[in-house]
């Protein structure tokens, strides 16, 4: 893969500046004195922060017609040139590689998937570096620098170190993955949780833009949350949280695979759904689309299973309603595809263990394919980006480099 070309710094040298062009990232185009309204700041830290960027060509400014005053020259559009500047997402399943390039907008622009052959760094390492080697030609036809590549993995992920510290579902325990793509790529990379990166993309360009506060609720292999507080992502003091999957809702119900009893996730993911399934019908149910359509021909037993777990989710929502106040719950994830075998117990679970004006929360579902997931990816390397630290991403090359040596 031939070396992309030095990491270009992002010219929003200020948290304000920052916070504005995100704003309008998000929002726009605005005009200048939205953009100070919303983001809390005043006319004259916008004006000082847009200059650059606009000399740049990361903001562009249009005249807003619709907006002319009755007297005096018509209202100025800011507004984010999505082509700018392009970035790769990947998202890691058990059994294949999800690709997309997308603008800095995080317009999904190409997609490719590609098979895992096997789970370990190694394999994995091989695919993503040829995946990625794809997209960069693909950017190489429209004549595109790519400034940044997200990687999303499930399990507990430390982003600050770039580290995934546990992956039940690739069984990756410690694995630097950050320093591993940037040496074989050299691109900077931001690694994060799959859920967290999902609710990045949510809240920047989906159903959480301009909400101070709201969660992500995944259901399928796992169940997962995303949580915005105040306006910022959650990631907790050791990159864990969030983790509803691994709420007790059940004390006497099934084991988990954390090792504890009646997690949300045991009783509700697409593997418990089908354990429960087999046990209870006697089929041999393959995966998570066979359940499913046993319920529908109205096997004896088989809807029961999807109510137990529509309660299941429904409480482990409240639970997160009631301790954090969200503005909104998004439900997502592959599991959506039987929703309708489990939708009206979600709604009577959450309605009866909301507590108070809790049970006014927005609770809406939200499916979304497989790219989403690759696009939340590349969503969180646009955020590092904004937020650049170019130092932290030579680093990663360095440190990468003097693994690979010493291996």
């Amino acid at each position: 893969m031939s070396s992309p070309p030095a990491v270009e710094s992002f010219p929003a040298n200020t948290s304000a500046a920052a916070q504005i062009f995100t704003t309008v990232l998000s929002q726009g185009p605005l005009t200048r004195m939205e953009v100070a309204r919303r983001a809390g700041l005043s006319a004259a830290a916008v004006t000082k922060a847009v200059r650059p960027l606009i000399e740049a060509g990361y903001l562009v400014e249009d005249v807003d017609e619709d907006a002319r005053p009755a007297l005096g020259r018509p209202a100025n559009l800011v507004r984010v040139d999505g082509g700018r500047a392009l970035f790769i997402g990947v998202k890691v399943t058990g059994d294949k590689l999800i690709g997309v390039l997308t603008d800095l907008c995080c317009r999904i622009l190409v997609a490719r998937h590609i098979p895992l052959a096997a789970r370990d760094p190694k394999a994995v390492l091989g695919s993503a570096t040829e995946l990625v080697r794809e997209l960069l030609i693909e950017a190489d036809g429209l004549g595109v620098r790519v400034a940044g590549l997200g990687m999303a993995v499930s399990g507990d992920v430390d982003r600050a170190e770039g580290v995934v510290r546990y992956s039940p579902f690739l069984e990756w325990r410690d694995v630097p993955l950050a320093e591993l793509v940037a040496m074989t790529t050299g691109l900077p990379v931001t690694v994060d949780n799959d859920v967290r990166a999902l609710t990045v993309a949510e809240q920047w360009f989906g159903a959480g833009v301009g909400l101070s506060g709201f969660a992500v609720v995944t259901v399928g292999a796992g169940i997962g949350c995303g949580l915005v507080v105040h306006g910022r992502v959650v990631a907790g003091a050791h990159g864990v949280a969030g983790e509803i999957g691994h709420v007790t809702v059940d004390p006497a119900g099934p084991h988990c695979h954390c090792g504890n009893r009646g997690c949300l996730e045991a009783i509700a993911s697409d593997d418990a759904i089908v354990r429960q399934m087999r046990a209870a019908t006697g089929v041999q149910v393959a995966d998570a689309v066979q359940a499913a359509g046993l319920a529908h021909d109205g096997v004896a037993g088989a809807r029961e299973i999807y109510a137990r777990a529509g309660d299941a989710i429904g409480r482990g929502i409240a639970t997160v309603a009631n301790l954090l106040g969200p503005e909104r719950v998004i439900i997502s994830g592959e599991g959506l595809a039987a929703y309708d075998l489990f939708a009206d117990h979600i709604r009577a679970a959450f309605a009866a263990a909301a507590f108070g004006s809790a049970a006014q929360c927005d609770v809406r579902t939200r499916p979304l394919p497989f790219d989403e997931w690759a696009r939340g990816a590349a969503a969180t390397a646009i955020q590092s980006f904004i937020r650049s630290d170019p130092n932290q991403h030579n680093n990663q090359r360095i440190r990468g480099a003097a693994m690979t040596q010493h291996a």
